[in-house]
């Protein structure tokens, strides 16, 4: 299984130090006790190992599943908890067959950084009444629980609690900066324990007594009448275990060369992992990034690493249960507060924050949501607002520039004017003919009868670049159809991304209005995997009417130059009549004579 077996062996048994005060403080948080905790460690954590698609992941209680699962608690009870983990397994599968996993890609940067932030400060709420030594207040609002907690405590104050807290997690942040490679966490907790024992200090509450033992795998919690009530926080929590599995996943193999996760087998480890803990009285599991960061950073290399830790904390399960009973809850709140710290990235919130202003956007509103409301919907307002932002950026991202008429590849004219959509006036621009300077490095257009003589004031032509989108379009193009005093326009599409229904409509309107006016739209370089929206709107029907659409800007240039010649407008000598192209009849481009050559036939 493993290249370096001694390396993950030291690492497992590392992660497994590590665990035990976190595995302990997420069961008590949870509402269901330290056993839950550890049951979930040792079962999940295993089948997560076996299973998973990541060969560094650590699973177990976490404190984003804790936060979730306290409301759960409160209005369903521990029965129901463990009812919405079974679901939430079976989700998981069903997403793993999905081939659901690889959608953790599109989820944006900011909107986990503001996740993460709101879980920490979620988690840091919770540990309020333990750290205080008051028994938690009621309610399911973490922030009114937190206040209640404070009240309580103003009203008695049991300063030996806090004071264990705050040495604890003290202890925890200024050792992680000093020596990095030393568990702070079990070195705190056991100090804790001491000085609790030695000098006999009765306002720490310890954890109590735990089963020496894992309980024998059980149903007797399945009420199947109230499966139906439980499918909503089934969801969320499956939700939040694929999430945080994957987010884990993907931080481990950023940590490492050469290692790659599944994302879909990991979504089914965690799926069979939530399956079976809630028969060991476990609660709902996921990967763990901390946890995960400290297998890698000890040198792990495969799943040894992660077995060797839930073995390790089964062996504390069944032989050291008395000693772990004895550990107080104020400093099981020091260890949770001190990781809720360290979730977040200062340097990280910092550089979204200054990216750019959707970036902050949508870290506050995460993180408030968070906060205020629960973590799905926070996810899933993060990921809406993100999407509406990313939208208006991409339809930004839609112009429409003059250029030059013939030219296929040549940059706009020096002090050539770009248009965007809420440009006002398009109408009486300057248009290209025979006088335009050549380019440097361009061949003057020789097909069609003559150069560009013969064209000036007829012919203008517009490149549109960008997205032709339901977000844009009509900004972009529909102030097009207002051109007047010209008689062709060639639309140059060769820099169009995308087309949708919309866009497709918006063209057809564009064009629609300018052959109101007598105007002969022409367009060139429509790509193949556009002409489907066209031809669904009959956009591209109308453009090839009468010949109007052509590969190229130079060819559409030349049968510009052809139309005005037939028109009476240019000839091949370069002289301009006073004629026109008149308004399409029956799809048709009608030569309208002028006066003179009238009366002289």
């Amino acid at each position: 299984m493993a290249r370096a077996p001694r390396r993950d062996l030291l690492a497992g048994l590392t992660v497994a130090i590590v665990a035990l005060p976190l595995a302990l403080g997420f069961g008590v948080a949870s509402g269901l006790g330290a056993e839950a905790g550890l049951a979930t460690a040792v079962v999940a954590g295993a089948l997560a190992a076996v299973f998973g698609g990541s060969n560094l992941q650590v699973s177990g209680p976490t404190g984003a599943m804790t936060v979730v699962l306290v409301p759960i608690v409160a209005e369903y009870g521990p029965g129901g908890v463990l009812t919405v983990g079974l679901m939430a397994g079976g989700l998981l599968i069903v997403l793993a067959l999905l081939r659901a996993g690889r959608s953790m890609r599109y989820v944006p940067a900011p909107v986990v950084e503001g996740f993460t932030f709101g879980i920490a400060c979620v988690i840091a709420l919770q540990q309020i009444p333990n750290a205080l030594g008051v028994a938690a207040p009621e309610g399911d609002k973490v922030l009114v629980v937190a206040w209640r907690a404070v009240e309580e405590f103003a009203g008695g104050p049991n300063w030996t609690a806090l004071a264990i807290t705050v040495g604890v997690a003290g202890l925890m942040l200024a050792g992680a900066r000093l020596l990095p490679g030393v568990p702070f966490s079990v070195v705190a907790v056991v100090a804790a324990t001491l000085a609790v024992q030695l000098f006999d200090l009765d306002g720490a509450t310890p954890i109590g007594a735990l089963p020496a033992g894992l309980p024998a795998p059980s149903l007797g919690f399945l009420d199947v009448s109230a499966v139906g009530s439980l499918v909503a926080p089934a969801v969320a929590v499956a939700a939040l275990a694929a999430l945080e599995s994957l987010l884990s996943a993907t931080v481990a193999d950023g940590m490492t060369t050469g290692q790659k996760h599944d994302p879909d087998r990991e979504l089914f480890g965690q799926g069979i992992a939530n399956l079976a803990a809630p028969l060991f009285g476990g609660v709902p599991a996921t990967a763990a990034i901390a946890r995960t960061a400290v297998n890698v950073r000890t040198g792990a290399g495969s799943r040894l690493a992660a077995l060797t830790h839930a073995a390790v904390l089964a062996v504390i399960v069944f032989a050291a249960a008395p000693l772990v009973s004895r550990i107080p809850l104020a400093a099981l709140a020091g260890v949770l507060l001190a990781t809720a710290v360290r979730m977040v990235e200062v340097g990280a919130l910092r550089a979204m924050a200054r990216a750019t202003r959707s970036d902050a956007v949508v870290l506050v509103l995460t993180a408030a949501a968070t906060l205020v409301l629960d973590l799905v919907l926070a996810v899933v307002i993060g990921l809406a607002v993100a999407g509406l932002l990313a939208l208006r950026a991409v339809a930004a991202e839609a112009r429409v520039d003059r250029v030059h008429p013939y030219d296929d590849g040549v940059p706009e004219l020096p002090g050539a004017q770009t248009y965007g959509g809420d440009v006002p006036e398009l109408p009486g621009t300057q248009t290209y003919g025979g006088d335009v300077p050549e380019l440097p490095g361009t061949e003057p257009y020789r097909g069609g009868g003559g150069e560009l003589a013969g064209t000036a004031g007829q012919v203008v032509a517009y490149r549109v670049e960008g997205p032709l989108f339901f977000a844009g379009a009509h900004r972009s193009l529909l102030e097009l159809g207002e051109i007047s005093g010209v008689r062709v326009v060639i639309l140059r599409m060769c820099r169009v991304t995308t087309v949708d229904a919309t866009g497709a409509l918006a063209l057809k309107d564009t064009v629609h209005r300018l052959n109101g006016r007598g105007i002969v739209v022409l367009a060139s370089g429509i790509r193949p995997d556009q002409r489907r929206a066209l031809e669904s709107v009959g956009a591209l029907e109308l453009l090839r009417r009468e010949g109007r659409e052509y590969a190229t800007a130079s060819e559409a240039f030349g049968a510009a130059r052809e139309r005005l010649a037939v028109a009476g407008v240019a000839r091949g000598d370069g002289a301009v009549a006073a004629a026109g192209v008149g308004p399409a009849r029956g799809g048709r481009d009608v030569p309208v004579a002028a006066p003179a050559e009238e009366a002289a036939r």
